[in-house]
């Protein structure tokens, strides 16, 4: 799998490390914790400009609002500031989109329940998928009635599907009662998921639909044919036949085997329904352990629906902004020399994979450009540098005051 610039660490155990590993001054350490602290801060007030951003042109789209509400802001929120503002926080969070290869490979696999499920995609003007961080995980499941199978999992860390429902027309002109819908027509729904199978990814769409998979299908009506045609042509319609055929001859009916034949074909009929009725059975208990998974995600495995999915994102955006700068930031000040942004690159995704066991790549010109945007970075002929800790405070909190400044004539 491609390797992914989300950083799957805590941003206060990353600043451990580097204050253990690359300051060794006690004064430069608590400076450098006071650097953190700022920046920190300076981020945040970066998010509460972009959570406004987003509440205000998300109103009119929100299905948590009641009619008369989101009437308020007809002419006030407009979605492609909503969605340019989402993908910036996304972005900044290292969430990707899911492309639509992997989307048709999840559709058409079942991994967890073994069951196939139907999506009305036409129900959306647009619909996405972001994630964030993979792992994996074994777990047991069915295969071949008493078989069962350990297998291999990947899952998302994070999944946030974003749905933006047709309007009203759409679904009248379906014929389809819009007050017995769950959601709204013309709403945006938005939803967060945490530990998502990568091959289950159709289970997050709200208007899956179960439906029998081929192989269910087989080895339900196959047998069904086939035992009910030998039945008949053996047992019952003979039987039949031979009755049928001493009454029009006036000759006596033999009860005995015609009864004897057609309890047989009875016994035999009750075994092939028997068999059916399992496979129906099982068919309805693999329905019991999707509405089960979907219970499971909804009250263990959601983080966050519509506005307040803002919150989580941008609480990760925050973190994912601050441990970038920290880092790129860590790497120049221990160095002796200026470094190009390749060499700080190796230098950091080394540290990961030699100190912490982990494969990633680190969006360097990202945190570079922050920190040149900050002025903490100085970039000269392709090398980059940063302020010394003294000089880096004193900026910073010239950034922080005057953030606040209210100049009254």
């Amino acid at each position: 799998m491609k390797r992914e610039q989300y950083i799957p660490f805590d941003k206060e155990f990353l600043l451990e490390q580097q204050t253990a590993e690359f300051i060794s001054d006690k004064n430069e350490a608590g400076d450098f914790k006071k650097l953190f602290d700022i920046l920190e801060h300076y981020f945040h007030d970066e998010a509460f400009n972009l959570i406004r951003l987003l509440k205000q042109n998300y109103a009119v789209f929100d299905p948590d609002l009641n009619q008369k509400e989101r009437a308020e802001y007809r002419g006030k929120s407009e979605l492609a500031v909503f969605k340019e503002t989402l993908l910036k926080v996304l972005e900044r969070g290292n969430y990707r989109r899911v492309d639509q290869e992997t989307l048709d490979e999840a559709f058409t696999k079942a991994d967890l329940i073994g069951l196939k499920l139907a999506i009305d995609l036409d129900d959306f003007n647009d619909f996405e998928l972001y994630v964030r961080g993979h792992h994996k995980s074994r777990e047991k499941v069915s295969k071949f009635y008493f078989w069962k199978k350990q297998l291999e999992f990947e899952y998302y860390d994070r999944v946030m599907i974003y749905l933006n429902y047709k309007d009203a027309s759409y679904f009248n002109d379906k014929k389809i009662d819009i007050s017995k819908l769950p959601f709204d027509p013309g709403c945006i729904v938005l939803k967060i998921f945490k530990r998502v199978p990568m091959n289950d990814l159709e289970t997050i769409f709200p208007n899956a639909v179960p439906k029998m998979s081929n192989t269910d299908k087989l080895l339900f009506w196959v047998p069904a044919i086939v035992g009910g045609i030998s039945l008949l042509s053996t047992k019952v319609i003979p039987s039949l036949i031979a009755m049928y055929a001493a009454y029009k001859a006036g000759e006596s009916i033999d009860l005995g085997n015609s009864k004897t034949g057609l309890y047989q074909g009875l016994v035999a009929l009750g075994i092939l329904s028997a068999y059916l009725f399992r496979q129906y059975n099982n068919f309805v208990n693999k329905k019991i352990r999707y509405s089960k998974m979907l219970s499971d995600s909804l009250y263990f495995k959601n983080l966050g629906n519509n506005s307040g999915a803002f919150y989580s994102l941008l609480n990760s955006s925050e973190e994912e902004e601050l441990k970038e700068v920290i880092l790129a930031y860590a790497f120049l000040y221990k160095s002796k020399s200026p470094l190009t942004s390749e060499e700080v690159d190796i230098q950091i995704e080394s540290w990961f994979k030699m100190k912490l066991n982990t494969d990633l790549d680190f969006d360097v010109e990202d945190a570079l450009e922050k920190l040149k945007n900050i002025g903490l970075g100085i970039e000269t002929n392709g090398k980059w540098k940063v302020l010394p800790l003294d000089k880096a405070l004193i900026r910073i909190d010239e950034i922080w005051d005057g953030i606040f400044e209210y100049n009254q004539k």
